[in-house]
């Protein structure tokens, strides 16, 4: 497949969705259709996100990402976008440098009490973690984090390897300093671990139907995603285009991802507010090609 550029992704993807079949399984309560705005329930955890979430870390590290290199204002403008047009969930991480313009954005125009804020930590020593959730809370100007991740577990040894530090998470949890936390995998066996382990509230995995960007093909990946779900984890899909290699074929996509029935939200990078209302006619368009249970 070739790679097409994010300009190419927004007009391509309009004509693939109207080519999209039905798929059962979609599950979508109430009587009116689902959109990018629909709140949804991450597991058993009682935290509520829009089914779309607005990621920072497009092709990112080392503290910053393509979001961060097109400069403040356009970050800020992005933000402000987002959540004008109802996007209530947002996707950081430490490695991203996301953490300054939503401390911004919450001082100016979000409101903290109407969002979740999900960031990562790349730590993997308690002492570490520790700091890195009070460095966290003052970078957001934010007494409370929602869910924090230990980001990027591709270890499938993880849970024991990193005992202490789901300790020290599970304390701050305790204390209410954070409502949830868990895991992003990039490892299908450490994904695994993380569907089957008590400790995690909120697993993060990329899944898209053509296999790009991710652990294995999806026929590897869609039973750790539903044994997740059957043991109430809020489960998060990410690179559901692949990170733009599979543009052209959004709509196919949120088709499949949509249709699981097991995949909670999905965060998606944007690097300019007509992505974003891209992206809202995207998803409508999706679950018109769904069944609906009745």
């Amino acid at each position: 497949m070739k790679t097409i550029d994010r300009r190419q992704f927004i007009v391509r993807a309009a004509g693939a969705l109207a080519v999209t079949a039905a798929a059962p399984g979609f599950a979508q309560t109430g009587t009116p259709p689902l959109t990018a705005t629909a709140m949804r329930t991450l597991g058993k955890t009682g935290i509520q996100v829009s089914l779309l979430g607005m990621g920072t870390g497009v092709k990112a590290w080392g503290g910053h990402s393509e979001l961060t290199r097109k400069g403040h204002d356009a970050f800020i403008g992005v933000l402000r976008h987002a959540y004008e047009k109802g996007i209530r969930y947002f996707d950081m991480a430490d490695m991203y440098g996301s953490h300054p313009y939503m401390k911004e954005a919450l001082k100016s125009f979000i409101d903290r009490d109407k969002v979740t804020l999900l960031t990562k930590t790349g730590a993997h020593e308690p002492k570490a973690i520790r700091k890195d959730i009070e460095r966290f809370r003052k970078e957001l100007d934010t007494d409370k984090l929602d869910v924090v991740l230990m980001h990027c577990m591709s270890d499938p040894g993880w849970t024991q390897k990193l005992k202490g530090c789901m300790d020290v998470l599970a304390d701050f949890k305790a204390k209410g300093i954070l409502r949830a936390h868990g895991v992003s995998c990039h490892n299908l066996e450490a994904a695994m671990a993380a569907a089957e382990t008590e400790w995690v509230d909120v697993l993060l995995e990329r899944i898209n139907p053509f296999g790009a960007k991710m652990d294995a093909p999806p026929d590897k990946m869609i039973p750790m995603f539903r044994k997740a779900h059957e043991n109430h984890k809020g489960v998060l899909g990410m690179k559901i285009a692949g990170e733009g290699e599979y543009g052209a074929r959004i709509g196919e996509s949120l088709k499949f991802v949509m249709g699981l029935g097991c995949i909670d939200a999905m965060p998606i990078g944007f690097l300019e507010p007509a992505e974003v209302d891209s992206a809202f006619d995207y998803v409508v368009k999706a679950a018109a090609t769904l069944s609906t249970p009745a």
